[in-house]
């Protein structure tokens, strides 16, 4: 950042630079602003419409200063609201709803989607969702995964993430990631119900999943899918166990372990049940994969 700060742009960054100089109120002042690849598009662009403002005179150095006093958070006394993350991360801050009261969610979804065009939040139940509807009435809900979520900002997605699960009963965490992954800025495909005790299910998933630049694989009981996955792709494979099983899997424990002892290169474990986890790395990933030429 601060070589940003000073002009010089990092090695291999393209992306193009915009100066303001000359700014009314602090002689000399120099400002590098470069969007930041998977950032909050619409804080980018306000950030660069009310500098190139106070360069132009038409706002004070003090007025902007109070449009920017909620940028680095906001406090609303029983939340601090990160509004800057959307700027530096692939996604604004997400919310999880679990243990957060209904008039909490709403207050605090109202004033993220506000500043971002973006919002998530996770387990979130139908109580919830309820009062965010009221603040926020174009959030969407997934019923299967408790996920809520708003996109005002209509882009195209890239290509390359692969989200596979063993059972029908890992979906929720599968749709998680999937959504989340999406609301990143990548295009996410699921594919379900393909575990190892009917293997032949994965092999027909092949050809899509050696397209991918990431993959994903969800599963509960003794969680052998992902070691299964990477022994045949040449991709990250992002692990997430599940609390889906019987009673000797430990609500999860036992696929967690399973997975962090996996002899296949290329695993990496999330926690469990983690498919927001899951869907923010997947998609960073991707992100990274589209910026620099694959080898084949």
């Amino acid at each position: 950042m601060l070589r940003r700060l000073r002009g010089v742009a990092p090695a291999g960054d393209q992306r193009p630079l915009r100066r303001f100089s000359g700014v009314r109120g602090a002689p000399g002042f120099q400002c590098i602003i470069r969007p930041l690849i998977g950032g909050g598009r619409q804080i980018n662009e306000k950030l660069k419409l009310l500098l190139e403002q106070v360069a132009g005179g038409a706002v004070g150095v003090d007025q902007a200063l109070g449009q920017l006093r909620h940028l680095p958070y906001e406090d609303l006394g029983f939340a601090k609201l990160d509004h800057h993350r959307g700027i530096r991360d692939a996604l604004p801050e997400a919310v999880l709803g679990l243990g957060k009261t209904p008039d909490q969610v709403a207050a605090i979804g109202e004033k993220l989607v506000a500043q971002s065009g973006r919002l998530l939040v996770t387990r979130l139940d139908r109580d919830g969702y309820r009062a965010l509807r009221t603040a926020v009435p174009d959030a969407e809900y997934d019923e299967l995964a408790r996920v809520a979520y708003v996109d005002r900002e209509p882009r195209t997605l890239l290509p390359g993430v692969s989200i596979v699960c063993a059972g029908t009963s890992d979906l929720p965490v599968a749709r998680e990631a999937q959504i989340t992954a999406r609301l990143a800025g990548s295009d996410a495909s699921l594919i379900s119900d393909v575990g190892v005790a009917g293997i032949h299910r994965l092999f027909d998933q092949l050809p899509a999943l050696v397209q991918a630049n990431v993959i994903v694989v969800i599963a509960g009981m003794e969680g052998a899918l992902p070691s299964v996955v990477a022994g045949l792709v040449a991709v990250p494979v992002v692990a997430v166990p599940t609390s889906i099983g019987y009673g000797a899997s430990f609500n999860g424990l036992a696929p967690l372990l399973a997975m962090l002892n996996s002899c296949a290169a290329g695993v990496s474990v999330v926690n469990i049940d983690n498919g927001f986890g899951a869907g923010y790395l997947a998609a960073v990933i991707n992100n990274l994969a589209h910026q620099a030429p694959r080898a084949d």
